[in-house]
């Protein structure tokens, strides 16, 4: 099958979102697909094949992401499956290609994008109303796909949906001997974070706590709030850029344990990235890690809770857990395997089968 994917999340950025398409297209066309990626463009990129570049400019409100125009559904070419990845322009372009030529159409649920809003407004009053219209909006364009994804039961829309994680690759991220870690010269234990560095990661509670903490925190990773949290660091937090893909698996590996408290994950593919490395992870106790992080792979902490959160951490430094075997369940194979179900399940009540 020709598969479209449409996304307004892709390289130079480096996220989950952009880790997944990669992934998926490279596992789909092993099994014989045609994948395309529709994408903003960035002078930073160069694109591979079938990476579909379009006009783009820079995002005012989110450092780092691109806002691309809409496409003209003539300007595309032949695909049997839609498969959009956000709500924005893109996402429409591809929902409108697909109702005009009367193909299937998928959505995936990857970000709750209104915990982003807080990068932009400040009032809690009308915070509450954006999001809320926001949901409203949202819903009623996922409402238009044939089929809906999400990671977890964290989608928070009034619509019906599949659950199908993004997938974790379990062949790529394994316990490793080496660690860049071991090249720094920090005390144990050490806990660390990777991910970008803005407000909905809550990655300042980790500076906080370091305050306190008898060892070193690692953090990797770039974003608007990267220069204010280097200003609020103690001695004991050491900042990395991003890291090459390559160098992950011995990042994860060399940490004690993996802290998030983040608000704005569906899954948290860096959490048990970590996990699949043989890292415990300790993470706020709400969506998505109510779900993928429990007694086999970490430990829980209430997000307004220092005591809890210290005492999270503490219990995960000193306990054995079975990270990898719990997270097996999130393997990209199986993922994949069912995705390609999907297709070919709509692929036949479309007539192309």
């Amino acid at each position: 099958m020709k598969i479209g994917f449409f996304t307004e999340s892709y390289f130079p950025g480096l996220d989950g979102v952009t880790y997944t398409l990669k992934a998926w297209k490279e596992r789909l066309e092993e099994r014989g697909h045609e994948v395309y990626i529709f994408y903003p463009y960035s002078p930073e990129y160069e694109p591979s094949e079938n990476e579909i570049p379009i006009h783009s400019f820079s995002n005012p409100f989110y450092q780092g992401y691109r806002i691309p125009i809409p496409v003209r559904p003539s300007s595309l070419p032949d695909l049997d499956i839609v498969h959009c990845h956000g709500p924005a322009s893109l996402g429409w372009s591809g929902m409108v290609y697909a109702k005009m030529n009367s193909i299937p159409a998928i959505y995936t649920h990857h970000t709750p994008i209104e915990e982003y809003f807080q990068n932009a407004v400040q009032n809690r009053a009308v915070l509450k109303v954006a999001k809320a219209i926001y949901r409203r909006m949202e819903t009623y364009f996922l409402r238009r796909f044939d089929v809906v994804t999400a990671s977890t039961s964290r989608i928070n829309r009034d619509i019906d949906f599949l659950k199908l994680p993004v997938g974790l690759d379990m062949q790529f991220f394994q316990p490793q001997d080496e660690s860049i870690i071991d090249e720094m010269d920090v005390e144990r234990p050490v806990i660390g974070y990777s991910g970008r560095l803005s407000p909905e990661k809550n990655v300042d509670r980790t500076v906080e706590f370091a305050e306190e903490f008898d060892g070193s925190v690692v953090i990797v990773g770039e974003g608007p709030q990267k220069e204010q949290l280097v200003e609020k660091a103690g001695e004991n937090v050491y900042f990395h850029d991003f890291l090459d893909r390559e160098d992950l698996p011995g990042f994860y590996s060399g940490l004690d344990a993996f802290v998030t408290a983040s608000t704005g994950d569906t899954l948290g593919l860096s959490p048990l990235e970590a996990n699949a490395c043989g890292t415990p992870v300790v993470a706020a106790d709400n969506p998505p890690f109510d779900e993928t992080i429990g007694e086999e792979n970490g430990e829980r902490f209430d997000l307004d809770d220092e005591e809890s959160m210290a005492k999270a951490i503490s219990k995960a430094l000193n306990s054995n857990y079975r990270c990898r075997e719990a997270v097996e369940r999130y393997s990209l194979a199986t993922t994949i395997e069912q995705l390609e179900d999907i297709y070919r399940r709509l692929d036949e009540e479309d007539g192309n089968g």
